[in-house]
């Protein structure tokens, strides 16, 4: 049997474990460093990966699950929510994009197959670069992220077009363009009927059967066999393997199942994705991008300038303002990962002449470099190029806001107009107690303005935004909305200027809440812990518990953030980690026996303070005595209940049954 390919792929594995961590600590995409691991062990490269059927399997693979991710993130609502701007606005740049690119290519001599697919690679914009980006920049929801978010979800549905396009072409000639390309729609929408149908009579009730068995591996297998099932249709039709899978997230997106798919499917979703683009990455062939670079220029000129300036001028027609149609084109003036999986398509079906390839992937590349700067930048970028425009714009958020404000003293400022700041706000209007919000949902805003709500668009992550909203005469700052990076980014604003103002924060869990305290919010508001107590005070009514009662045990347990209900005992199949992999504090308790150390001994002895671990009570028989005093001896058969992470907990079981080590 020969390893030499296993031998591979643990180098492979091994070079992007290294490359992700360099670019997490330079907060560079991580895509990036996976086209970088491909380039290096690649033939033109280290070589460790010479086999070009090795890397045509891996790309396949890697486009199958690329396709089924997207379909399991794709949301027919938020499709709705944004109809005009992703079927006008998002079917003009496709078509126009093509449409220009392959004039020119055909004026270039190109075949009009070839032409159309370097379109089609030119129209695709980066869907996981662009909505991180402006997610971590709070520019998911203003105009221009909305924006892109829809032109994005239009060239999410265009891609499968052309990749049935290129699958079809793979044995026929191009000059029947149009019968062909109606013939493979054809037997798309069949598959894709076959696909549903099937989806809906079997699907559901096979998860259903899956999930009352409790296995998570059973639940695994099932989402894999679904996806993969649905991809061999597709392929049975001669269409492509990655439409089936794409098809397969749509189902499994449909259906109540969709969030566990997603948890559980996530590690073979991250593992393939990055063995997609390092796959790519091997085919990059540096040593001749001099030879080529004229080409990759004028490609990368394409991708960007040409881009912008169509989405800006599709911007501007529409209604848009100079400054969002501008920012919108900065944001979208790339290629993306479905261009990648055009191109591996194209170069394995014949549709498109190698040469052409190594320009492609090089321009694709470099535009991609490009994207984290100008999406970063787009505000400042967009400045200078219109400074007019954009101080205009942000005089209007100031001075509206300012308008809003100017008549408010002691109010609330909340930050975030979603369900929790709406809440929020429809009590403060029960006791007609003054505030402002600010919010970065452009459609929220207007249609809340429009009901007399005194909500305004801005960013709260915005000194002179907080400073227009009043927080100089503030009495109390709220933020409601779920986003730790950006509740840290006001903390930070708020803090350095109004050291003294209360400042409620919202969060999730544990580690949220002390990250929060840690930069300084007044009280922190964890969703988890207040279920909680709304249960147990329901409960205590219930048995009869007078009402003050139940009040003081209630806010003695928030003002103690929540302290009591941090330390509770986990299962073994409980995550024992956050989710960004921080271990969880933990109780566990210590049986003390016959022949331990312990035993005749004082707490103290053992500085288990110093190991990071608390002792939360000691049971002895019948009695349980809470914080127990360092002086208590310890007898045979106690159990000590202890607290903290398990790494220190082991430690101090090891303390208390086998002694201190010299």
């Amino acid at each position: 049997m020969d390893f030499a390919f296993l031998n591979v792929i643990l180098i492979i594995l091994l070079i992007a474990l290294l490359v992700t961590v360099l670019f997490r600590q330079l907060h560079l995409p991580v895509i990036l460093g996976y086209l970088l691991v491909g380039a290096l062990v690649g033939p033109h490269a280290l070589g460790l990966a010479p086999n070009s059927e090795d890397v045509a399997q891996l790309a396949e693979f890697g486009i199958v699950f690329l396709m089924f991710t997207i379909g399991l993130e794709f949301s027919l609502p938020k499709l709705f929510s944004l109809r005009y701007t992703v079927f006008i606005a998002g079917t003009l740049q496709v078509l126009l994009t093509i449409s220009i690119t392959a004039f020119i290519g055909i004026y270039l001599d190109m075949t009009a197959l070839a032409a159309i697919i370097v379109g089609g690679i030119v129209a695709m914009s980066s869907t996981a670069i662009v909505t991180k980006e402006l997610n971590d920049q709070l520019e998911l929801n203003s105009p221009h992220g909305l924006n892109a978010v829809g032109i994005l979800l239009f060239q999410d549905l265009a891609v499968i077009p052309i990749i049935i396009l290129i699958a079809s072409f793979s044995h026929n000639n191009a000059e029947n363009l149009f019968s062909i390309l109606g013939w493979a729609l054809s037997k798309g929408l069949f598959a894709i009927f076959l696909i549903a149908i099937l989806g809906r009579w079997l699907l559901k009730p096979l998860l259903h059967f899956t999930a009352k068995t409790r296995t998570v591996e059973l639940f695994t297998l099932t989402a894999l066999l679904v996806t993969l099932s649905a991809a061999q249709i597709t392929n049975l039709f001669g269409l492509s393997y990655a439409l089936g899978a794409f098809l397969a997230g749509i189902m499994l997106s449909e259906t109540e199942f969709r969030h566990q798919v997603e948890v559980e499917i996530r590690p073979f979703r991250d593992i393939l994705l990055g063995l997609f683009f390092i796959s790519i990455g091997m085919l990059t062939n540096v040593h001749n991008w001099h030879e080529i670079a004229m080409w990759v220029g004028l490609l990368v000129i394409a991708l960007t300038i040409g881009k912008l300036g169509l989405i800006f001028l599709i911007s501007r027609v529409l209604g848009n303002s100079l400054s969002t149609s501008l920012r919108t084109g900065l944001v979208l003036a790339q290629g993306g990962e479905f261009g990648f999986a055009i191109l591996t398509l194209a170069l394995k079906n014949n549709s498109l002449p190698q040469d052409y390839g190594q320009v492609i992937l090089a321009a694709l590349i470099i535009s991609l470099m490009l994207s984290p700067l100008l999406i970063h930048f787009n505000k400042k970028i967009s400045g200078y190029l219109l400074p007019k425009a954009i101080q205009f714009t942000e005089d209007q958020e100031k001075k509206q806001i300012s308008a809003f404000s100017k008549k408010l003293k002691r109010h609330i400022i909340i930050c975030g107009y979603g369900r929790v700041g709406q809440h929020i706000a429809h009590l403060l209007d029960k006791i007609d107690f003054p505030y402002i919000a600010l919010d970065l949902d452009a459609e929220l805003v207007k249609r809340a303005s429009l009901a007399g709500e005194p909500v305004i668009y801005g960013n709260p992550a915005h000194p002179d935004i907080l400073r227009a909203a009043g927080l100089d005469y503030a009495k109390v700052l709220v933020i409601s909305f779920n986003d730790l990076n950006a509740t840290i980014k006001v903390l930070g604003i708020v803090n350095q200027t109004h050291p003294h103002l209360p400042i409620i924060v919202r969060c999730r869990d544990e580690l949220e809440l002390i990250k929060l305290k840690q930069h300084g919010a007044t009280r922190v508001i964890s969703e988890i812990f207040e279920e909680s107590l709304t249960i147990s005070s329901h409960l205590l009514n219930a048995i009869h518990i007078p009402a003050h009662k139940i009040t003081e045990l209630m806010q003695e347990i928030r003002n103690k953030d929540y302290d009591l209900l941090l330390k509770v005992f986990t299962s073994d199949g409980e995550e024992k980690t956050f989710h960004n992999g921080d271990l969880r504090k933990q109780l566990k308790p210590v049986l003390i026996p016959d022949d331990a150390y312990a035993i005749g001994k004082q707490l103290k002895a053992f500085s288990l303070k110093a190991t990071g671990v608390e002792v939360i009570a000691i049971r002895r028989g019948e009695s349980k005595q809470f914080k127990p005093r360092n002086s208590m001896t310890i007898h045979a058969n106690d159990i000590i209940i202890l607290y903290g992470l398990s790494t220190h907990l082991e430690e101090a079981e090891r303390r208390l049954l086998e002694g201190m080590e010299d």
